[in-house]
């Protein structure tokens, strides 16, 4: 008697997707069946849905990887006997079988709601940690195949399938446009969640699939030779609405089924404007039209750029049918753009932000363009579109496990104001995956984040400087600012001057003259300028670069060194200015800074193309800047803070208890801050004390005031200050 692996093995040198995979891929099958050792499969139920799921994949056109991928997944003691030597002669086939790993976080978190939480966040949580987007068709063709021989399973877990499809699967098939898979992802789900309503709609249809297939292939027939009798050049498609599909509409009509006029459709794609409008003439010469069931798209497009034509008439044998009629531009932009089918057949859109939708749309018809391409093009196309996918969200769970949307590099705290304004003043630390976090940790999608919270409202005033790196969310900082906003001014005046103090105290600069930071921020007074840094508008680093660069200028008044700002050009290699702060790149703009909030070197800086004032440089979370870049994107162009060579060197005095590991632990935060070290002295312990004389090298001044802020937060350190 055969073993497991034999019959697996006999079986899948049988199939066809087996037999093409390219021999490199085969070898590997091959050595992967081979040292598999025990059971690696059996011919039972798990081949039968391994082979349907290669019968689908094949049925898409997937490439060899792919197909090697699913094969291996299916047969995990084959992969394990090839694990090491894939990570490196087939890292692209060791991504899919990651990914396919990692989609079982999002079936467990599915599992955990029965069902009841947000499908539409686990569908991006999905798309958010799957790095090969080519994983998707194999969940997707394995679904298909385990609800076909879910029929042998509890009813329990057939449910729990079906509600996974329905949530999960059928509606990333219907925006991929993968047709073949899609209507039958729906139907059985539809079968064996609502098995009675399933049987009656079925009841209600006077005629079988095979039957409505047939008289739409008559149709196509029919109003194919009509077009081009009339010298229309056009393509004519149709497929039978589906039983669950039909339901929709029903439920979403509130009709009976006689009443529906798209139960059969096809569509028409043509060149141009002026032969949708032949064609409709064709379609209403050759049958009755219904007046009522007219909509003109083209003319009157929907709120998402969706154009078409839509008519119902009185088709062959008295039945009704639909044609939809668009050009080939319309058909792509509908499949691949802002009008794609999904987006208005299913619901909750409104409620998503536009960031996430912008990130899902690239991601989509990226995988769209994928799949629609050759076999032997498949990889070239991969390639030359992984840059276009570089996702500007990321997805973290609530500790129930519900999906949220926020911006990439978002930290515990920008989540916790997500959640609740509330809970973010709250805010008193964070843990992510169970495991405590800093508050300026950053996310990444897949973390589960659990806020801690006191029961004082009491946020802090560092949060809103942007160098701390709290807050990535320019609404996190608005919600932090308004907090503040509500205080009186004495308060704001106070907080606003301990603020400075300390700064200008770390950095040396506790007698210098605030007139010029007065005059450089718009400040009328001190206490304008003190109010100004407790509401988060200037960073207290800001001002103490300010007054450095005047005592510099003062002490310099030949250098002439003002900033110098210039756009980099994207994908170029820059040069680097000898100034000490210039922004890196090449070509002759005009570029000046931005007034509405002055950026200084070591802010996040991005470039906007006025008309005829070049380039205004403004930080990246400016107010005036988010606003013009969300009406005109095109313009956004990418600018940033040169390095000059080596940088700046700083000496810095720290006083601290005299403990273990001290020295250690000073050293290694100096290096998670990319600052370099180029001597330590000791004045030697006194009563258990130290006082170390540090010099560094730090890029900018913003740089070693957050390096001095970290170091006093230090077990042990007493005081920081600049020397």
């Amino acid at each position: 008697m055969s073993s497991p692996v034999q019959n697996v093995e006999q079986v899948l040198a049988a199939h066809p997707a087996v037999a093409a995979l390219p021999r490199r891929l085969r070898v590997l099958l091959d050595e992967a069946l081979a040292g598999a050792a025990g059971d690696a499969g059996d011919a039972g139920t798990a081949t039968v849905v391994l082979v349907d799921t290669l019968d689908s994949l094949r049925l898409l056109d997937a490439d060899g990887e792919v197909v090697l991928a699913a094969i291996l997944h299916a047969l995990p003691e084959a992969a394990a006997a090839l694990e090491r030597k894939l990570a490196s002669a087939e890292p692209t086939v060791a991504a899919l079988l990651d990914g396919q790993r990692a989609a079982g976080q999002v079936w467990a978190l599915h599992a955990e709601h029965s069902g009841q939480g947000n499908p539409e966040g686990l569908r991006r949580l999905l798309l958010a940690i799957v790095r090969d987007l080519r994983v998707v068709p194999i969940l997707l063709a394995r679904q298909l195949a385990q609800l076909r021989a879910a029929g042998q399973l509890p009813e329990d877990e057939r449910r729990a399938l079906a509600q996974l499809t329905r949530d999960i699967h059928a509606p990333l098939a219907n925006r991929l446009g993968i047709w073949q898979l899609k209507w039958e992802l729906e139907d059985l789900a539809f079968r064996h969640l609502e098995p009675d309503t399933y049987r009656r709609i079925a009841r209600l249809l006077d005629e079988k699939r095979a039957d409505r297939e047939r008289y739409i292939a008559d149709v196509i027939g029919m109003l194919g030779e009509a077009l081009a009798a009339q010298g229309v050049d056009a393509e004519v498609a149709g497929r039978p609405k589906h039983i669950y599909s039909i339901w929709k509409k029903m439920r979403k009509k509130d009709v009976p089924i006689g009443e529906l006029y798209d139960l059969r459709a096809v569509r028409v794609l043509v060149d141009d404007v002026p032969a949708c409008y032949a064609a409709l003439g064709v379609a209403h010469a050759l049958w009755m039209p219904i007046p009522s069931e007219f909509d003109d798209y083209i003319a009157r497009p929907k709120h998402n750029d969706y154009r078409s034509l839509h008519t119902a008439v009185v088709g062959p044998e008295g039945k009704t049918l639909e044609v939809q009629i668009r050009t080939r531009e319309m058909h792509e932009q509908a499949e691949l753009g802002v009008a794609a089918h999904w987006r208005y057949k299913e619901t909750g859109g409104s409620q998503r932000s536009a960031a996430g939708n912008a990130a899902l749309d690239r991601k989509i018809e990226w995988m769209r363009r994928l799949l629609e391409a050759s076999t032997d093009g498949a990889g070239e196309l991969a390639g030359a579109l992984d840059t276009e996918l570089v996702e500007d969200r990321i997805y973290v769970l609530t500790p129930r496990g519900e999906v949220v949307d926020l911006p990439r590099g978002a930290t515990p705290l920008d989540f916790a104001y997500h959640v609740h304004t509330d809970v973010g003043h709250r805010c008193r630390g964070a843990k992510v995956d169970g495991r405590i976090v800093p508050l300026d940790h950053q996310l990444r999608s897949g973390d589960r984040v659990e806020i801690l919270t006191g029961k004082v409202s009491e946020p802090r005033r560092d949060w809103l400087v942007a160098a701390n790196g709290f807050l990535a969310s320019a609404r996190s900082r608005e919600k932090v600012r308004t907090w503040f906003n509500r205080l009186d001014r004495a308060r704001n005046v106070q907080d606003g001057r301990e603020l400075l103090e300390r700064e200008l105290k770390r950095l040396g600069l506790a007698q210098a003259d605030p007139a010029p930071a007065l005059q450089k921020f718009n400040a009328a007074t001190l206490e304008d300028l003190q109010v100004m840094v407790a509401l988060g508008d200037v960073g207290p680093h800001q001002v103490a670069r300010a007054l450095l660069e005047h005592e510099r200028s003062a002490r310099e008044p030949a250098a002439g060194d003002g900033q110098e700002l210039t756009v980099r050009a994207p994908r170029r290699a820059a040069k680097t200015s000898s100034s000490a702060f210039t922004v890196v790149g090449v070509g002759n703009l005009l570029v000046q800074v931005a007034r509405c909030c002055q950026p200084v070197p070591g802010d996040a800086v991005r470039g906007y193309l006025t008309r005829g004032r070049g380039v205004s440089v403004h930080r990246a979370d400016c107010p005036a800047f988010l606003r013009l870049s969300s009406t005109s994107p095109q313009r956004v162009l990418p600018v940033e803070w040169g390095r000059a060579g080596g940088g700046h060197e700083a000496g810095v005095v720290v006083d601290a208890i005299d403990r273990k590991y001290l020295l250690k632990d000073l050293t290694n935060l100096i290096a998670q801050e990319d600052a370099h070290v180029l001597s330590i002295r000791s004045d030697g312990g006194r009563d258990g004390r130290q006082r170390l004389h540090l010099q560094v090298r730090v890029q900018d001044y913003g740089q070693l005031s957050r390096l001095l802020g970290k170091i006093d937060g230090l077990p042990g350190v007493q005081k920081t200050r600049r020397a």
